[in-house]
């Protein structure tokens, strides 16, 4: 399944914001740095590892399949 660069930083930005958590504090909920929070939210980080994107959905209640439509 081919996913575009930006879509996982896309839906995990618009997943946070639905949370109503900033990115500093959803990376304190995380335990993820928050340097590397921004990177993924910025499409610089493009391929989170399998750990950081579970460590992401759990904190967001959702799956990591969400986070990659």
């Amino acid at each position: 399944m081919a996913i575009t660069n930006n879509k996982i930083s896309e839906n995990f930005k618009r997943y946070r914001m639905k949370t109503g958590l900033s990115q500093e504090e959803f990376a304190q909920k995380a335990d993820v740095k928050y340097t590397t929070l921004t990177k993924i939210e910025s499409g610089v980080i493009k391929k989170p590892s399998v750990i950081l994107m579970a460590k992401l959905a759990k904190t967001l209640d959702i799956s990591i399949e969400d986070l990659l439509k």
